[in-house]
């Protein structure tokens, strides 16, 4: 099992841990309110802990659940207590119409987080095409990306013992379009779908 880490202590980071400790992951909870951390790490209970904002976190994997504006600079923040770490970023930058990315370049959170993590941390996007409920109460595949390759293999096997599927899709550029699928998404759910009870995902077809 993992060693995780939750920066932040809002609604995704109590589902995604909801499940890392269920699956019997060691879940840490980090949040600039110290009381907010407390008491979602006594929520999820099973041993989950809290460490200090800005110190070097327990665990080997680090998701940043926190809104996408704040992503980059609480990872610069953080600076060199995340040396090593593998950091997951979740977020969607979506526009305030829902229908773009709130930046216009060919880039991506994750990417724009790997130009500010340390040299040696491994910067991966995931969860991100995903809405809650669905996480909460389904088995929807889960869709990452990312370079390294042992950071990989860690980063499925974390997936796995959340009881989802991890799906790679290739290198960190290819987060700029996980970011689009998520918008892609929330397209769905308000329109050909007409709500948020389902996930994009892979279905094999036997030859």
């Amino acid at each position: 099992m993992s060693s995780i880490t939750f920066i932040g202590a809002g609604n995704m980071a109590r589902t995604i841990g909801t499940r890392a400790v269920a699956g019997g992951n060691t879940v840490e909870i980090m949040a600039r309110d110290q009381s907010k951390a407390d008491a979602l790490a006594k929520a999820l209970g099973n041993g989950t802990s809290t460490g200090e904002w800005g110190s070097v976190p327990a665990g080997d994997i680090v998701i940043t659940a926190v809104l996408y504006a704040g992503v980059v600079s609480t990872v610069a923040e953080f600076g060199e207590a995340l040396a090593g770490k593998t950091i997951v970023d979740i977020s969607n930058p979506f526009n305030a119409a829902f229908d773009g990315l709130a930046h216009s370049e060919p880039t991506s959170i994750a990417q724009e987080v790997a130009k500010v993590a340390p040299a040696d941390a491994k910067v991966f996007k995931a969860f991100n095409t995903i809405f809650r409920g669905v996480l909460e109460n389904g088995r929807p595949d889960v869709f990452f990306a990312g370079d390294d390759l042992q950071a990989k293999a860690d980063v499925a096997a974390f997936i796995e013992s959340l009881g989802l599927r991890p799906m790679h899709v290739g290198g960190l550029k290819m987060a700029h379009w996980l970011e689009g699928a998520g918008l892609l998404t929330v397209g769905l759910a308000g329109n050909g779908v007409g709500h948020g009870d389902f996930a994009l995902g892979v279905n094999e077809v036997d030859g």
